[in-house]
């Protein structure tokens, strides 16, 4: 009973306790013996502040728990500090790592990022996006290709500065960062025919994104240069188990490839653990394989995948130069080069 009785009383009291209200800067000024514009130049980068005034800020500001709000700050000068990263799969290991490293260097700016999954029911992707427009973000990235055009035409709609990854919509406004997806899936395809491979497809995938239809379109014309005929497996979204159907499609078909152009490393990680487990398919003295992006899992030592590389570090910093800049109007596409990773899956 005296337990029962003591849980309740505790209950009680933290239900009737009041809410610590947030300290204001006038608390701060009133404690510091200092005026209100004291306490504002002194959380003011560059502002003019001695340093008595400042010492007494600032031990009266660790004292009463102050923090300076930066968004009503920000919004006063029209800049919230706020970026807006809209992705797609973000279990996709180059989407996450794209995330990783842009909302790293943007951190390191002072920007604070949201990330918006439009993985979810459209209803609630729109009401998401509308709540950062709200915010007035600085900018927008969309990070991959599968977030709608209507989301990208109500940023920019909204004011908002808008950054694309890897597609290029025919819509006017946004900045746009580009890998050269053409020429690496061009050079892909000759890559294999140098090794000596003369049935050749292509994995790819339902997505229909901007950049794997590139990929795609740019290896079967690459191929039809060379005077072969490029198969393509679309079995199912960006995934690993989409690359092992693929696998299953082309390997036990008749006339099975000898040469394989995966659009994405992950769908790549798929082909290959079907060729080699059901398929029992020596890569790559029986079967070469090209992937694209370099994800960790490209360079384990169960794939040793030649891949891709793509520039995420410079695509990460061209996005922070972008939201740095001061001029309003887009500048020309920005395309990067992709480099190659070589390993194991293709012969010398």
């Amino acid at each position: 009973m005296h337990k029962r009785h003591r849980r309740q009383e505790d209950v009680t009291t933290s239900r009737s306790r009041p809410k610590k209200a947030s300290v204001s800067a006038i608390r701060v000024a009133e404690l510091a013996g200092v005026s209100r514009s004291a306490v504002s130049r002194t959380f003011t980068d560059g502002a003019s502040v001695s340093p008595a005034t400042r010492a007494k800020v600032l031990a009266a500001a660790e004292k009463l728990g102050y923090h300076v709000n930066h968004l009503a700050r920000g919004l006063i000068h029209h800049r919230s500090g706020i970026v807006c990263m809209i992705v797609a799969e973000l279990q996709a290991p180059f989407h996450s790592n794209v995330v990783e490293v842009t909302t790293r260097k943007l951190q390191a700016i002072g920007k604070v990022v949201m990330v918006l999954n439009t993985a979810g029911q459209p209803d609630n992707v729109e009401a998401a996006l509308r709540q950062t427009l709200n915010y007035r973000a600085d900018a927008t990235v969309v990070v991959s290709g599968a977030p709608p055009v209507s989301l990208i035409e109500t940023c920019i709609e909204n004011g908002q500065r808008v950054i694309l990854i890897n597609r290029d919509d025919p819509i006017e406004g946004p900045e746009i960062v580009l890998v050269d997806n053409e020429s690496a899936a061009r050079e892909a395809c000759l890559m294999l025919h140098r090794a000596g491979c003369r049935r050749l497809a292509v994995v790819s995938s339902t997505a229909g994104t901007p950049s794997i239809v590139t990929r795609e379109q740019s290896f079967v014309a690459a191929a039809a240069e060379l005077g072969l005929e490029a198969q393509v497996s679309r079995a199912g979204p960006t995934s690993y188990a989409t690359g092992a159907e693929g696998a299953r499609q082309l390997l036990g078909a008749s006339g099975r490839p000898d040469g394989v152009f995966c659009a994405t490393d992950l769908l790549a990680l798929g082909f290959m653990d079907v060729a080699r487990l059901e398929f029992r398919l020596d890569i790559p003295e029986a079967l070469c394989v090209v992937g694209f992006d370099d994800i960790p899992q490209a360079g384990w030592i169960g794939y040793n995948l030649t891949t891709f590389r793509q520039p995420i570090g410079e695509i990460a910093d061209h996005i922070v130069a972008i939201i740095e800049k001061d001029e309003a109007d887009p500048a020309p596409p920005k395309r990067l080069p992709t480099q190659v990773a070589w390993r194991k899956s293709v012969r010398p």
